[in-house]
């Protein structure tokens, strides 16, 4: 499960799949919530949304997009809130969570760090054979926080097993 984290709105989206297999989507929606309210309710109302999609999808794990600096610090405020709760709540279930950057996202689905938004939902698209990129960007971008996720995971599964199988230490 993908989450791509955001105050106002925050994007969910659920693959299946495996490395070196096609991928499919399972589901993606967007959290929403209004400006009008006080953070700690918009708060309440994302940490409602991941717990009931988590409880619905029950994901083997959880990516969420890393927060980087940007230069509103309000975004970034908001941005890291919603991170931090969609993170408990994935760890309250027992799921390991996983961060990615959004240049790690990028150059995973598309093959440039520094693609635009328009590229990376084409990709999305693409890779899990839609008629159209999902709408909004949020969700666009939690489904390939998702791929990032599979994709990034398996390789490091299969490099941990042969590791082990060679006597060497993973990490």
């Amino acid at each position: 499960m993908g989450i791509d984290p955001g105050l106002t709105r925050c994007g969910l989206g659920v693959v299946e799949g495996s490395v070196g297999r096609a991928l499919r989507l399972v589901d993606v929606n967007v959290v929403r919530t209004s400006s009008d309210l006080p953070v700690a309710q918009r708060l309440v109302t994302i940490e409602k949304g991941v717990a009931a999609w988590i409880e619905e999808h029950c994901p083997d794990a959880v990516a969420v997009e890393r927060v980087f600096a940007r230069s509103d610090v309000s975004t970034v405020m908001g941005t890291a809130q919603a991170s931090g709760i969609a993170m408990v709540v994935a760890a309250r279930q027992g799921l390991p969570v996983a961060l990615h950057t959004p240049s790690e996202v990028k150059a995973a689905v598309t093959g440039n760090g520094r693609a635009e938004k328009a590229q990376v939902g084409s990709m999305i698209a693409r890779i899990l054979r839609l008629e159209a990129p999902p709408k909004p960007a949020d969700a666009a971008d939690a489904l390939a926080l998702a791929i990032t996720h599979i994709w990034r995971g398996g390789a490091q599964a299969r490099i941990d097993a042969a590791l082990a199988a060679a006597g060497r230490r993973t990490r």
